[in-house]
């Protein structure tokens, strides 16, 4: 005979139960099934064997973690080692996760099962928890699962600031959009101002510069010398602007009204301003990438890196990733219609676009990308785990890839990998501790401020009482002045009555 208890978390704790023999489970599958929605029905096989709530909402958060991550809590284990039954060859344990089970299994030699009939006992248990559990309503047990959901959500999303990977995503796909709009844009500009002045095309290649030409010359015909230090300006050189005032003197071009030429110069300088804040925004990109994977950007690039990031779906995954997958990132298509017609799959996807490829020989470019794609899992790997991120690896790294592009060309032996990476851990270190001295400096700046500020607020509030106190007594002493004149007002006023009566009874004598 085999005792199978079955393991529930839920949100308010740790429930423990314990089920008929597993022959008997086993062979009633079905109606236990069936049993699943009369509560009657389903206590004659499920009983209560244990309850562990959990002591505060921080607790339940940290053993909710602990099993989305298949680790044993300390929780749970007391539970398990005070009511599993001693002869553990003989109790097994039905759980839902995996992970968890091979935990169990691991650290307490529980046995333990997953799926079958366990499953449906684990239906039944979710639909009458508040049920089997005495003190325990269904609205307590909803308000507790919603408050875990709420806070174990709000865990997983709250990273760092400063290396959040979701705004290297969007400013990459933006940035790509961008080009595909200015490209467009001002091919548009080209075609447009082509009917007026088709020889600026020939002399002027860069679509940013002739969107800038065309807004400043307008109608080519008020074109003049004075304007030609302007020129030089914008196209950044004397040549070039002497042949578009020549250009514009014998030009096949016709002519343009006016109000076509504010159509055409108003658009120009909306690809003109998309231009500069595609600029802006690449600075911004390069600025979140040194925050986020230096080594990463420091190695092949903030762009392809930032590409790198974005088809991984974030760096955690990408620092997931194997060497042969991050190789091929990118090139799935390729790989999947090689893989379809038993050809040759593809030696590189993404990281064809960073410059130690397109500077090695056609025979070693496969030889490189794998090399490569090596160093940029270390890279990635070092960014998303370290606490402090430093270019320092990623420096060091592009130095190994330098020395084997030369070590297959001139044939010098590269170092070896450790001595690369004691030098970089040494070197890393020192960084790392002066940014935690700087660090230090300002959290102790920051306290005395906040400091100060409590000492103002204290020196304030006791200044009130005092202020207070001196008002009263200022009050105080007014009170009595005022009621000896109110004294002094009604004596008056008796001997004035008293003088008015003695005054009217000497004239009743008269």
């Amino acid at each position: 005979m085999v005792l199978l208890h079955v393991l529930f978390e839920h949100a308010a704790g740790y429930a423990l139960f314990a089920v008929k023999e597993v022959e008997e489970v086993g062979l009633l599958i079905p109606q236990v099934e069936e049993t699943l929605l009369n509560v009657g029905k389903f206590n004659n096989i499920v009983k209560l064997a244990a309850f562990s709530p959990f002591k505060s909402a921080q607790s339940a958060l940290e053993n909710v973690n602990a099993i989305s991550e298949g680790v044993l809590h300390e929780d749970l284990k007391l539970l398990l080692e005070t009511h599993m039954p001693a002869k553990k060859k003989k109790a097994l344990l039905g759980v839902a996760d995996a992970k968890i089970g091979a935990a169990i299994q691991e650290e307490l030699k529980i046995p333990c099962q997953t799926g079958g009939a366990v499953v449906e006992i684990l239906r039944g248990i979710r639909l009458h928890f508040h049920s089997l559990v005495k003190g325990l309503t269904a609205q307590s047990a909803s308000k507790a699962q919603l408050g875990l959901g709420h806070s174990y959500s709000r865990a997983k999303v709250k990273f760092n600031v400063n290396r959040v990977d979701n705004m290297i995503i969007q400013s990459i796909s933006l940035l790509d959009q961008l080009d595909k709009d200015i490209n467009t844009f001002s091919m548009r500009v080209r075609e447009w101002y082509g009917y007026h002045f088709p020889e600026l095309i020939k002399i002027v290649s860069d679509n940013y510069t002739y969107c800038r030409m065309a807004k400043f010359i307008g109608n080519r015909k008020e074109l003049s010398e004075e304007k030609l230090e302007e020129m030089e300006e914008i196209v950044m050189d004397s040549a070039k602007a002497q042949a578009v005032l020549d250009a514009s003197r014998s030009s096949m071009g016709m002519d343009i009204s006016p109000i076509d030429l504010i159509n055409i110069e108003s658009f120009s300088s909306r690809v003109i301003s998309l231009s500069e804040y595609r600029k802006e925004l690449q600075e911004y990109l390069r600025s979140k990438m040194s925050q986020v994977a230096p080594s990463l950007s420091a190695l092949i690039g903030e762009v392809v890196g930032a590409r790198l990031i974005s088809h991984a779906g974030s760096l955690t995954n990408l620092a997931k990733y194997p060497a042969s997958t991050v190789q091929i990132l990118g090139a799935e298509k390729a790989l999947f219609r090689a893989l379809k017609t038993r050809g040759n799959t593809p030696k590189y996807g993404l990281i064809f676009h960073s410059t130690f490829i397109g500077r090695a020989a056609m025979k070693n470019k496969g030889r490189i990308s794998r090399y490569l794609a090596n160093k940029c899992t270390i890279a990635s790997r070092i960014d998303c785990f370290s606490e402090i991120p430093t270019s320092v690896f990623g420096d060091k790294l592009r130095e190994q890839v330098e020395e084997r592009l030369a070590f297959y060309e001139t044939g010098e032996v590269p170092r070896k990998n450790l001595d690369v990476m004691k030098e970089a851990q040494q070197e890393a270190t020192e960084v790392v501790s002066e940014v935690k001295r700087k660090l230090e400096k300002k959290e102790k700046k920051r306290k005395k401020r906040e400091k100060r500020q409590l000492e103002a607020l204290a020196a304030e509030e006791a200044e009130e009482p005092s202020q207070k106190k001196t008002k009263e007594n200022g009050e105080e002493d007014e009170e009595p002045k005022k009621k000896k004149k109110k004294r002094h007002s009604e004596a008056e006023v008796s001997e004035n009555g008293m003088e008015e009566e003695t005054s009217s009874k000497k004239k009743k004598k008269k």
